[in-house]
């Protein structure tokens, strides 16, 4: 099959297109003929090697996070899907390489397919939707009436995160640069706050949860913004020991992991606040909930550009200038 692959890792380097071998199929999984994939910025820090510690990969390897596409077999334990199933997932951390023409994983990081949806709007939600969900609904437990302030609200997870939380019934506050702010409103922000024009720490007061994606200065900024008691969430890190036990990591990564959070946890304790880092999990399950949402029209997925499968690293590096709204998406089929 054809794949877009990385042989070393190596800043902004470009991904070799090239043959691969089709993925062999567990007994728990379904093989997918990918129809559509999705760039996300995770994808060009797996590459640059900035994940080598915690994902330590075997060389060569297939990059990509997010899938929508077509079973074509199944394991001979898999139950919930059948060839001719069209389907979303985002695959296992140690098992990506959606930037293929099929991709193996297990079954229950597997979720039908949206029917509101076409193959490249679907490829736009698993990693981000999977993250917004994940970090609102599960570690902040946001309810409605809270205030939330989710920065970046035109990328990939900003853009969902904001219908998820209104959805929620919070109250939606942003960051966005001026070409953003319509978007972003659009999406449901009540609050938005032009990082061209105003400093959002000395704007924004009383939050219960920050989700945060953006750089160490924005991280340390948004406990100003948090009231005793509040939750700033990162994607963006730094890891905390917590998650380096999640992740099975060994003494001295947990202790290397502690001491990269160390600033900011100390920092949190002294607000009152607590701080925790999120790296998103796959899960079939959750995927089914947000098509659910999907389909009744509280979330839709926010697309800024189609690329053919043979400009993958186009689209890749369109990406890291940091100016997409919403989603890249690539056209495998």
């Amino acid at each position: 099959m054809k794949a877009f692959l990385i042989d070393r890792y190596a800043k902004g380097a470009a991904l070799r297109f090239g043959e691969a071998p089709e993925p062999e199929l567990l007994d728990n999984d379904v093989l997918i003929q990918i129809h559509a994939t999705s760039v996300n910025p995770l994808d060009g820090k797996i590459r640059d090697g900035e994940f080598k510690l915690i994902l330590p990969y075997r060389l060569p390897l297939i990059l990509g996070n997010d899938a929508a596409g077509v079973v074509v077999r199944v394991g001979s334990r898999v139950r919930r899907f059948k060839p001719g199933d069209e389907v979303y997932a985002r695959p296992a951390k140690d098992r990506i390489g959606t930037f293929a023409e099929f991709i193996a994983m297990n079954e229950a990081d597997v979720a039908a397919k949206p029917k509101s949806l076409t193959m490249e709007e679907a490829a736009s939600m698993p990693l981000v939707a999977l993250t917004a969900w994940q970090a609102l609904v599960e570690r902040a437990k946001l309810k409605k009436g809270q205030k939330v302030l989710i920065h970046a609200g035109s990328g990939g997870v900003g853009a969902i995160a904001i219908q998820l939380a209104k959805h929620i019934g919070a109250t939606v506050a942003t960051t966005t640069s001026t070409a953003n702010v319509d978007l972003v409103r659009s999406l449901g922000a009540d609050v938005v706050v032009d990082y061209k024009k105003d400093d959002f720490e000395n704007v924004l007061q009383g939050y219960d949860v920050v989700l945060n994606s953006l750089g160490k200065d924005t991280l340390e900024k948004s406990l100003r913004v948090l009231k005793p008691g509040g939750k700033l969430i990162s994607i963006s890190g730094p890891p905390d020991p917590e998650f380096a036990r999640e992740n099975g990591s060994g003494w001295l990564l947990r202790q290397v992991m502690g001491a990269l959070s160390f600033g900011i946890r100390r920092k949190s304790k002294r607000h009152g606040v607590s701080y925790s880092f999120l790296f998103m999990k796959p899960s079939g399950e959750q995927l089914g909930q947000i098509a659910a949402l999907i389909e009744t029209g509280a979330i839709r997925p926010v697309i800024d550009r189609v690329f053919p499968f043979e400009k993958t690293n186009e689209a890749l590096a369109y990406v890291e200038t940091g100016r997409a709204k919403g989603k890249v998406v690539i056209a495998v089929k």
